[in-house]
């Protein structure tokens, strides 16, 4: 992997790791474009450099989360179901579902179009959980359950944890703003745990190609994260379901 390619691939973790349209498919179909291998380093740097995002998320709400003990205990309970299944199906994960670019399609075309149809038939609620503080244990804990669906590249952690936090009658800015928060120990377990385990790959690649993606990733996540805040103001998820299904289609003629 080069330098170059390093900055392309952390532009889009950044980009795409808080949008509803799965950072993990993209990167294994953008490495696919690149023409790199699915070797172990660099499914390894496609996990390792979410740390970027974990630290965007941190430099934009670290304040939300200091002391604030009972917001902490609401984001462990959703990281639990996740953590569980990641666990047990760690191996299959990595071997696998990550170096399927097939699964990542129809996972992206199949979530595209529950997109669509969701906001069709979804109506905002008038009242109802407008700050992260009104969150019972229980929909996190329910969040959480969405969110481990998204273990399958091209399911999308974010469309999943959002869309969840929707059908419980959770505000649209809260549920994306707990999303992201909810982000950081789904993220940081993930990547803590391949890097425990696969730290010999790292050393057999390039410490210096994973800090140049980490480090584009955590810039251009703040990015994304802004750029979704202001969206939701005005839109729905219904566009990000129709890129869905256009990078679907896009990618299917490439691999078929």
């Amino acid at each position: 992997m080069s330098f170059l390619q390093a900055i392309i691939l952390g532009i889009i973790e950044g980009i795409t790791e808080f949008l509803p349209v799965s950072s993990t498919g993209h990167l294994i179909l953008a490495t696919n474009a690149l023409g790199l291998n699915q070797n172990n380093f660099v499914k390894t740097f496609e996990i390792a450099i979410q740390f970027g995002a974990i630290l965007a998320v941190l430099f934009l709400y670290g304040r939300s989360l200091i002391l604030n003990w009972q917001l902490i205990k609401k984001l462990l309970v959703a990281f639990l179901p996740t953590a569980a299944i990641g666990l047990i199906f760690y191996s299959t994960i990595k071997e696998v579902l990550l170096g399927s670019e097939m699964t990542v399609v129809v996972s992206l075309l199949i979530g595209g179009i529950f997109l669509i149809l969701f906001e069709r038939s979804y109506k905002e609620p008038l009242s109802g959980g407008n700050s992260m503080d009104q969150i019972t244990g229980k929909q996190a804990f329910i969040i959480g359950l969405f969110q481990a669906i998204a273990i399958i590249p091209g399911v999308s952690r974010a469309a999943a944890t959002i869309i969840g936090g929707l059908m419980l009658g959770i505000n649209r800015r809260t549920i994306v703003e707990f999303s992201f928060l909810l982000a950081v120990p789904t993220m940081a377990a993930a990547t803590g745990l391949d890097l425990i385990k696969s730290y010999q790959d790292i050393l057999s690649g390039s410490v210096s190609i994973l800090l140049t993606g980490l480090f584009v990733s955590f810039i251009t996540a703040i990015l994304g994260i802004k750029f979704l805040l202001r969206f939701i103001n005005t839109h729905k998820f219904t566009a990000f379901g129709w890129y869905r299904i256009i990078v679907a289609i896009a990618f299917w003629f490439l691999i078929v």
